[in-house]
This record gives C-alpha cells, structure tokens and sequence, in this order.
C-alpha cells in the first residue's frame, strides 16, 4: 500500500518521491504494470500530475513503456548493469581528472562525512539510508567538477543504480557494502595520486558490478 503525499511540496514532486520510493523499496515489484486510474484512486489525486511523475520516472530510467503493456517497473537486465558500470568508469575517472587540481577541505571534508554516514547507516541496518549515501559518496566529485553534463548524466545513473543496489541489498538480508569498502576510495580521491586514484575506480566499479551481474544472473534477469 502506497502512502498519499503529505509533505509541503508541489504535489507532482510529492507523487514523483512517492512513486520512486515505492519502485526502489520494492513496493511495486519489477515487471510490475504501472496502472494510472489504479494508483490514482490509491493515492487521492487526479490523473494528470499523476501522469507526469510517472513520465519523470521514465526520464530516470525506474519505469520503462514497452509496446502492449504501457508503463511497467523496469526489470533487471545485464547488458544494463554492464553498460552503466562502463558509463560510470568513464564519467566518474573523466570527473576526477577534471576536478583534480580543484580539490579543497570542502571537497575533502564532504568525502568523509558521506563515508561516515554511510558506515553508520550500514551499522544500524538502515538499507535505504545506506543506498543513498553510498550514492552521495560517488556523486560528490559531480557536485564539486563544476560541470553541468556530468552532474546531469551522474543523477541519471542514480535512480537506476539505487533501483539494483536496493534489489541486491534486500535478496542478500543486507543493509549495504562492507563497512570498510570505500575506506580506499575515500583515501585515494584525498590524495596526491591522481593515476592510483584512476585505477581504484576501475577497480572499485568492477568489484561492484561482479556482484550486481552474479545477483541478476541467479534471480533471473534478461541477459539483453
């Protein structure tokens, strides 16, 4: 059961929150057909607003439309995982080469409290909480390159890669990644080494995309 928007937002951002939420917790299941009347009647609004956070959340890529079936929540797919993962090694290392001579405390300092955060919200079992700052960890060399495109192609692999980190997390009883796998990462983006920094990306989103490929493959997910 979804819960009606409350908070004092527009109430298309209010529907769009409410139906991402409900797609990454697992609420409304992949595969699952998106039904506007149905969900309309569930949440007390009108069609029209409700139409446009669903045409949002097929910009983010949560909810696909495909041909005799209208809008469904997006299934799991490795040439998906596979071609994201080779996105984000190329915008993520392009990122950190612009954004290396830029480096300040602020840059620093925001690096650490996201991994601080997400170390605590892996140690209270908070998944989501976990999910999204696993997420602000990686996105803030976005927030601080100064470029308008990378952050714009970063926000757009993020709804799709919180949809799979939440179905990975949640198949595996976990609340996020290892406490200590992006001690590294944090280190090395802190540092003075540019070229080791490169590597520990590409490594670090191999490791991660081994993980995400074997949980597709063993929950039945499309191979194209």
């Amino acid at each position: 059961m979804l819960e009606s928007p409350k908070r004092n937002e527009t109430l298309r951002e209010q529907l769009v929150d409410t139906l991402r939420q409900a797609v990454l917790g697992g609420r409304i299941q992949p595969g699952e057909k998106v039904v506007e009347a149905q969900l309309a009647e569930q949440l007390g609004v009108s069609r029209g607003p409700l139409r446009e956070a669903i045409r949002q959340l097929i910009e983010e890529g949560l909810i696909e439309q495909t041909p005799y079936k209208g809008s469904v929540v997006r299934t799991l797919s490795v040439r998906d995982i596979e071609e994201m993962y080779s996105y984000r090694i190329l915008i993520e290392s392009f990122a950190f080469e612009r954004v290396w001579e830029k480096r300040g405390p602020e840059f620093f300092q925001a690096l650490k409290a996201h991994n601080r955060a997400l170390k605590l919200a892996i140690v209270e079992q908070d998944q989501q909480a976990a999910i999204r700052s696993e997420m602000d960890l990686h996105g803030t060399v976005y927030e601080f390159v100064g470029h308008g495109l990378l952050l714009e192609s970063w926000l757009m692999l993020r709804g799709r890669l919180h949809f799979y980190f939440t179905l990975h997390q949640t198949a595996h009883g976990r609340a996020g990644p290892l406490d200590d796998a992006h001690d590294r990462y944090v280190e090395l983006a802190s540092g003075d080494d540019l070229g080791a920094m490169l590597a520990e990306i590409e490594g670090h989103m191999q490791r991660g995309l081994g993980r995400i490929r074997e949980f597709v493959v063993g929950w039945g997910g499309r191979e194209g």
